[in-house]
């Protein structure tokens, strides 16, 4: 049974340590910590009780528009599979990654993501490119982030304790996790298979 825990946050804030909503015009300068109101919903997802797989998989199967991807690791067939599937039905589908795990890891699914056409950038520049986030439809109405410890992997649903936060209607929210996104992204490198 999935257990789900769904809240409204109407007068939660939630502390961000970086700039303002709107896209920086440059995204390299230090920007100030950010309080945005709390709109819309968050739900709370734990691994191993709740299926925070299928979750992730609904929400990128919910995408209208685009999906960024930013994570440590990315070996999930299934979480690949609805990447992939959403880019062939005309969603734009990004996906960062660390280049050391993609190195290291021979389970992961960049080459796949890359021959089916979806664009992999690599982070070098830190010691480890650490996110575990997806942004859907950022600046829409019906935007949606995936964040926590739950890397996009068959481990971390069906051996680890992780967590993930779905918090889902809040445009300025998504608009800043996108803003970090494109910031890594400058900072990356193409993926070449």
């Amino acid at each position: 049974m999935i257990r789900r825990a769904s809240f409204a946050v109407g007068f939660v804030f939630i502390i961000l340590l970086a700039g303002s909503s709107a896209i920086a015009a440059d995204l390299q300068q230090p920007l100030q910590p950010l309080r945005l109101p709390a709109l819309g919903s968050v739900q709370a997802v734990f691994a191993p009780w709740d299926d925070i797989e299928t979750e992730v998989i609904d929400v990128i199967g919910s995408a209208k528009k685009q999906v960024l991807v930013q994570a440590y690791l990315l070996t999930n067939k299934k979480i690949a599979t609805t990447l992939i599937a959403a880019h062939r039905r005309g969603i734009e589908v990004n996906v960062l990654l660390d280049a050391g795990q993609v190195e290291e890891v021979d389970s992961s699914v960049v080459q796949q993501l890359a021959a089916a056409g979806l664009p992999v950038w690599l982070e070098t520049r830190y010691q480890n490119a650490h996110n575990k986030v997806m942004v859907v439809d950022a600046g829409t109405a019906d935007a949606a982030v995936i964040t926590g410890s739950f890397n996009f992997t068959w481990t971390a649903q069906h051996k680890n304790a992780e967590n993930v936060l779905i918090a889902r209607g809040n445009p300025a929210l998504a608009a800043r996790y996108a803003q970090n996104w494109e910031r890594h992204r400058q900072d990356a490198v193409p993926y070449k298979k």
